[in-house]
């Protein structure tokens, strides 16, 4: 069982300027591609950080400001630059990450997104919140899959004739007979941790089976 990776919700399409780029080319950059936030590289495509509206914003404010895009410095209202104007150090996320990892360090720091780098740390990409948000958008029938196959039969070595599994706008039902009671708190867990999941449930035998239309026909 695997977690979606950020490369594969990341945006690869990334306005992108250098330290040298002057504040109106920023503003202009901004405004052009309906975004509220570009990434300053050096010449090897690294991140050194990133401006935001924020950021541009100090002109008018005249005095420090903060908020989660921008931790402002007292030199921010001066600045003409990328270099002066952008929050230093950027925070990045690997391309190799899960999707959850991305989500804890956007929670940790308050951010709306993350520039993604690969493994020798030049950028390629961005992932959003509403990038991540993209993993609640699998269908039951493949979340109801890896259930089956990942959780069930491969990690805990349940019998899936054995184990009810309903799936329903990701909300997960499980029923039916595991192999010991400790092992229904694992399976909780763990398909909680099913990418798209959003609620799980599980259903003794006997609460499955008074439960259902056939219940009483079956009792007599």
């Amino acid at each position: 069982m695997n977690h979606q990776k950020v490369r594969d919700q990341m945006s690869d399409a990334v306005v992108r300027v250098q330290a040298g780029t002057p504040f109106k080319e920023i503003a202009h950059l901004l405004q052009e591609y309906d975004i509220t936030a570009v990434p300053v590289v050096d010449d090897q495509n690294r991140p050194l950080g990133v401006v935001s509206e924020a950021d541009l914003l100090q002109k008018m404010w005249g005095e420090p400001q903060g908020d989660e895009d921008g931790a402002a410095g007292p030199d921010k209202a001066r600045a003409t630059d990328a270099a002066g104007l952008m929050t230093s150090p950027a925070l990045c996320a690997r391309e190799d990450w899960s999707v959850v990892d991305a989500a804890r360090m956007m929670a940790r720091h308050r951010v709306k997104r993350l520039l993604v780098v690969d493994g020798d740390g030049r950028l390629i990409g961005v992932v959003s919140r509403s990038d991540l948000l993209r993993v609640y958008l699998r269908t039951d029938q493949a979340i109801r899959r890896e259930i089956v196959e990942e959780v069930l039969v491969k990690a805990l070595g349940e019998s899936p004739a054995e184990v009810q599994v309903d799936v329903t706008h990701g909300h997960v039902v499980l029923s039916g007979h595991l192999s010991s009671r400790t092992a229904v708190p694992v399976l909780k867990d763990m398909c909680r941790a099913v990418d798209g999941v959003v609620a799980v449930e599980y259903r003794p035998p006997h609460a499955a089976e008074s439960d259902g239309p056939s219940g009483d026909a079956a009792d007599r």
